[in-house]
């Protein structure tokens, strides 16, 4: 997808306090002829948030509408799967569409990018936190000797990075901080990022599904084939590069349809990129409010995601009624799929599977 298919922004909506900030300014400047209208905060913008009447302008406003905050929380959260902490976001939002993502879930539907301008405090908290921790204890399940940091809990650092340089310069900083990793996932493809000289210091990783389900649910993400053949250039460049297979959609074939995966990946990456790949793995979790929605603007997609005959319902931490593949059942098909998946790349290491 070009990038001014993915956004093409007309209006900004921004706290009063983003002009005071060069991040801010530089945004502005960017799009000169956006509309800009003063919001009391990121939060708190009903014509978008929960305002699931907006559900048919969807895709329109995914891509023509920025939101720019101050972040106000900057503590780390600790973690354990992917990564040992969750960094302060420096974004929240995505201007890509998953049918699946939990994100709409938290902050509203409709929800386009917001990006936080003052990165430098995040950098300063993160720096203050990573000294703290001295070096890792031994190796772990998520590295061998770094503490590593998500950075992209909320968003998509890739499609930020096309907006303003928040992510370059959280790249940078990792550079400096030797005992601590970056890392975020992504299912956009933005060749800028190979300039930003990562040595070894930011881990990306391609979320990957079989490319006709993608189609369906991965809405106005990177093609499947793109995404693949950029994990040589991003190692190259100087990432360490995983891959997650997430969400893991159970339906009749799926596993002929992983394993062609598995097949593309194996003929398509080097034996370099091979000799560092690890994975995680994520089966599906749905939402009862995310299916209602999807109903006005992706019925299809909900075909695939909402299958109560083989899910059930699980109260999450958040108070939402969420959907899971029934237990029992959901550990002997991720039994399945690790061992389909070790029978075509036995190289690749599975770091965790949920």
């Amino acid at each position: 997808m070009a990038r001014r298919d993915l956004i093409d922004i007309d209006r900004i909506f921004h706290e009063a306090a983003v002009a005071d900030y060069p991040r801010g300014r530089e945004v502005f400047s960017r799009f000169p002829n956006a509309e800009r209208i003063e919001v009391p905060s990121h939060w708190n913008i009903p014509a978008l948030h929960g305002n699931e009447g907006s559900v048919e302008d969807w895709l329109h406003i995914k891509r023509s509408t920025l939101v720019l905050g101050v972040k106000k929380g900057l503590s780390m959260r600790p973690n354990g799967r992917s990564a040992h902490f969750i960094a302060p976001s420096t974004s929240n939002g995505c201007a890509m569409a998953c049918a699946y993502c939990y994100v709409p879930r938290r902050k509203g539907f409709s929800n386009p990018i917001s990006l936080f301008v003052n990165v430098d405090a995040v950098g300063a908290a993160i720096t203050r936190h990573a000294a703290k921790q001295g070096s890792l204890p031994e190796p772990d399940q998520i590295d061998e000797a770094a503490w590593v940091y998500d950075l992209g809990e909320n968003g998509d650092l890739s499609v930020d990075a096309m907006i303003c340089d928040n992510v370059r310069d959280l790249v940078a900083l990792f550079r400096g901080l030797p005992n601590a990793k970056g890392s975020f996932a992504t299912k956009a493809v933005n060749r800028d990022l190979l300039a930003y000289d990562p040595q070894g210091r930011t881990r990306i990783r391609f979320s990957l599904m079989p490319a006709r389900i993608a189609r369906v649910v991965d809405v106005r993400t990177a093609p499947m084939p793109e995404r693949i053949a950029a994990i040589d250039d991003f190692l190259a460049a100087g990432y360490e590069v995983h891959v997650n297979f997430s969400p893991v959609i159970l339906y009749e074939g799926w596993e002929a349809d992983w394993a062609a995966l598995f097949d593309e990946i194996d003929g398509t990456i080097s034996q370099a990129a091979k000799a560092q790949l690890k994975c995680e793995i994520i089966m599906l979790t749905h939402n009862a409010g995310l299916h209602d929605v999807n109903l006005g603007w992706h019925p299809k997609a909900e075909d695939l995601l909402w299958r109560p005959d083989i899910q059930e319902a699980k109260r999450s931490e958040g108070g939402g009624d969420n959907l899971r593949y029934r237990t029992g059942w959901k550990g002997k098909w991720l039994t399945r799929f690790k061992a389909l998946l070790a029978e075509r790349m036995p190289y690749c290491r599975v770091r965790y599977a949920f």
